[in-house]
């Protein structure tokens, strides 16, 4: 075999030394270099994750507390009930009871001027008997009474209850006891005029048929306009919502 020179045997090994360093050498640096990027990738997870679950409000944080404010609580206001006023109306009150007892006249004149009258024939004994169908006539001269009352009652009750600032009982039994007042004022001049109208014959004969001044034969009639006073006043203030009817607007 032929003999290598001197400077070639030293060379290799020291090629062989050197790959083994190489070698060596390369393993620890990878490795750490491996940890260092495990290690920042896991911290930047878990930062990440711990910011989603923050912010989702889905996190292992506990409950957040309530935000205290103050209470308000209402002030318990209570109006005071308006009181029945007796005193102060008093005075309107006699004048409406007048006004409302006045137009007495009014309804006595009407119903004197519409009531029928009966017919009656002569008989030879001197009495007078009606006609056929004529005595119906005293049934038509009380319901006629009574409708014009009825009437009367529902514009003296809304009439009355557009006296706002004077609304209460003391004007409603004004205006009923005005009515009242009104009606047997009625009865008593409506039949003075309706006899007027119609006066008793001065000399009949056999057979004459004379006619029969209309009168009332039941004093019932006469409570038609005050009770239907009351009445409508009582439903107008049934059906108004305030304590006092309205009285502090009028």
């Amino acid at each position: 075999m032929a003999e290598q020179p001197v400077g070639a045997q030293d060379a290799a090994p020291d090629r062989a030394e050197h790959a083994g360093d190489n070698v060596a050498g390369d393993g620890p640096g990878d490795t750490a270099g491996e940890s260092a990027v495990d290690t920042a990738g896991d911290s930047a997870v878990d930062t990440a994750g711990e910011s989603a679950g923050d912010g989702n409000g889905s996190g292992n944080a506990g409950p957040v507390p309530p935000t205290a404010y103050p209470a308000y609580l209402p002030f318990p206001w209570h109006p005071a009930m308006p009181r029945v006023v007796i005193k102060a109306d008093l005075l309107p009150g006699l004048s409406v009871l007048s006004l409302v007892s006045l137009f007495g006249l009014a309804v006595g004149w009407l119903w004197s001027r519409l009531a029928p009258p009966q017919r009656l024939l002569v008989y030879p004994d001197g009495s007078a008997h009606p006609l056929t169908a004529e005595s119906y006539h005293r049934f038509d001269d009380l319901v006629l009474f009574t409708l014009i009352g009825l009437g009367a009652g529902l514009v003296t009750g809304v009439a009355v209850w557009y006296l706002r600032e004077r609304r209460g009982p003391v004007i409603m039994l004004a205006a009923t006891i005005g009515a009242a007042l009104g009606g047997w004022l009625a009865t008593k001049v409506g039949t003075a005029w309706a006899d007027g109208r119609f006066p008793a014959p001065g000399n009949v004969k056999v057979l004459d048929v004379v006619l029969k001044a209309p009168e009332l034969e039941s004093g019932w009639a006469l409570l038609a306009w005050p009770l239907t006073t009351a009445l409508v006043y009582g439903v107008l203030a049934a059906w108004n919502a305030m304590d006092d009817l309205g009285r502090r607007l009028g």
